[in-house]
């Protein structure tokens, strides 16, 4: 008999395929590829499965959230742009009955006015902004913990 790893889907959203050239004074030097290394090396260390996913589309992004009704334990959400309008996402993830955390790269309370108010942040369990690459890693650990019956890192 094998031992199932519980399943957390990562997505990315808009642009974020563009890691490490986009505005690197705004978000970092560090590639989507290495982003999805570490949080594979960190989900290994957590006996989790995770299965990242970028798109460019809101609709393939609803689909996902969708779609991990079933079969997933977790969301880590980086809905990027559509964080700031997209009812459409928003409404998918207030659906789902699993965890999710939304995650940014910058702090977007710091920044351009548009940026600073999401529509996603009310439905999920929480939010990590401004702490670069590392708010993936810490959001995956906080989906472990409330996974083993912890709320809280």
């Amino acid at each position: 008999m094998t031992d199932v790893q519980p399943r957390i889907l990562v997505i990315h959203g808009p642009n974020l395929n563009l890691l490490g050239q986009r505005e690197p004074h705004v978000y970092g030097a560090t590639t989507l590829e290495e982003i999805n290394r570490r949080l594979l090396e960190k989900a290994e260390r957590l006996k989790l499965a995770v299965e990242p996913l970028q798109t460019n589309h809101e609709g393939v992004m609803v689909e996902a959230i969708q779609k991990a009704v079933t079969g997933y334990a977790g969301i880590i959400i980086n809905p990027a742009a559509f964080s700031h309008y997209s009812i459409a996402v928003r409404d998918a993830l207030a659906a789902v009955p699993v965890p999710v955390i939304e995650v940014h790269l910058s702090n977007i309370h710091g920044r351009e006015e548009f940026r600073r108010h999401s529509v996603t942040a009310p439905v999920v369990k929480g939010c990590i902004t401004g702490l670069g690459p590392s708010g993936y890693l810490l959001a995956l650990e906080a989906i472990a913990r409330m996974m083993d019956g912890r709320d809280s890192i």
